[in-house]
């Protein structure tokens, strides 16, 4: 399974309006430069009362469907 890497900082204003479906994909740009999109609803068990802040990876399979996010150390 391959990954990329995601800074994110969104803030809780932002992700409700996506939650809420303002919007139902995130688009990124991976730490190498990439753009990408993934599922909001992915999201949500990284979202705290600040939003959703740190790194991660986004692991999806070999047709490009994600599988599954991963917040990194």
């Amino acid at each position: 399974m391959a990954y990329l890497v995601v800074d994110l900082h969104i803030s809780a204003d932002e992700y409700l309006r996506w939650y809420q479906g303002g919007a139902k994909v995130v688009h990124a740009r991976t730490r190498d430069g990439r753009s990408i999109q993934f599922p909001a609803g992915s999201l949500q068990p990284f979202v705290d009362h600040a939003g959703v802040h740190g790194t991660f990876a986004i692991h999806f399979d070999q047709n490009n469907k994600l599988q599954r996010v991963e917040r990194l150390a």
